[in-house]
């Protein structure tokens, strides 16, 4: 809730020939790319790991095989949890007419990925090309298709919902009740709970199951198991937090998160391998 401090990049990426830029990069866990804005729509997806946006007003996890939708010139940090390979379409304003002028998250179909993956193998689409022509016009006909997802965390902007708000992000697994909380902060539940009905749309308790959900995503992307990441993330037990998973997002963690335990062994496999064949050079050097 800080990016109201922080001054933003100016990122310039809109030109006169392109409809659509694209960029292809992968993060490594705990990467941040600081606050800044674009002059141009954009489709940040997630193909492995998880990302976490942040604007003045919200905060959005993106878990793998989903994408954020950020509009023009919303200033935003994205930091990475666990290993992140992130496709991006830079999309002309207004080319997307459908999407909200918000960030939201949205589920990327199993065409629009390979649609995004194709379309990441161009630094730019073109209509003055026919099949880059042709590739937009399928991208945009998705984009009118495309489903929401509930993963937002907006910020409150009033002094009281704020101060419970920090105390809760701070320490999502603590399981004191909201009434300790609140009378801690200084205002009755009641009372709190309606400032966040009125300032974010969603009670206090809602807002907190939101915090313990993404903190969750977050571990379970570094490597953690169900149960590790359902403690650690506040709930009471894993079956708890697999219900509030599978709610949110329509299949359990270990559905979304199955593979990332097998990377993140396959990462160190290969650290190691590296480390044990330089050992051997050095000794090698020494005879």
């Amino acid at each position: 809730m800080s990016q109201r401090r922080q001054s933003a990049i100016f990122e310039r990426l809109r030109d006169k020939h392109s409809e659509v830029r694209t960029l292809t990069r992968d993060y490594p866990a705990g990467h941040i790319i600081p606050l800044h804005f674009h002059d141009v729509d954009q489709l940040v997806f997630a193909s492995h790991g998880v990302m976490t946006v942040r604007t003045a007003n919200g905060t959005w996890v993106v878990p793998t095989q989903r994408a954020v939708w950020i509009p023009a010139k919303v200033a935003h940090s994205i930091s990475m949890s666990g290993l992140v390979a992130m496709r991006t379409l830079y999309v002309r304003p207004r080319l997307a007419k459908t999407l909200p002028r918000e960030c939201c998250v949205v589920n990327v179909s199993p065409l629009l990925k390979e649609l995004i993956l194709h379309a990441c193998g161009a630094s730019r689409l073109s209509r003055g090309i026919e099949w880059q022509r042709h590739l937009i016009d399928v991208i945009v006909d998705q984009f009118e298709t495309i489903q929401m997802v509930p993963l937002q965390l907006p910020h409150p902007s009033d002094a009281r919902a704020m101060r419970i708000a920090k105390m809760l992000l701070a320490n999502p697994s603590d399981r004191t009740a909201l009434a300790q909380i609140c009378k801690t902060a200084g205002a009755s539940k009641r009372t709190v709970e309606r400032i966040f009905q009125e300032d974010v749309g969603m009670s206090c308790g809602k807002w907190r199951q939101q915090v313990r959900l993404m903190e969750g995503m977050r571990l379970l992307a570094e490597g953690a198991k169900v149960t590790h990441a359902a403690l650690e993330s506040g709930y009471s037990t894993a079956s708890a937090f697999i219900a509030m998973f599978r709610k949110a997002l329509g299949m359990t963690p270990a559905k979304i998160f199955g593979s990332v335990r097998m990377e993140i062994r396959r990462t160190k496999t290969k650290r190691r391998d590296a480390e044990y064949a330089e050992k051997k050079r050095e000794e090698s050097g020494k005879e």
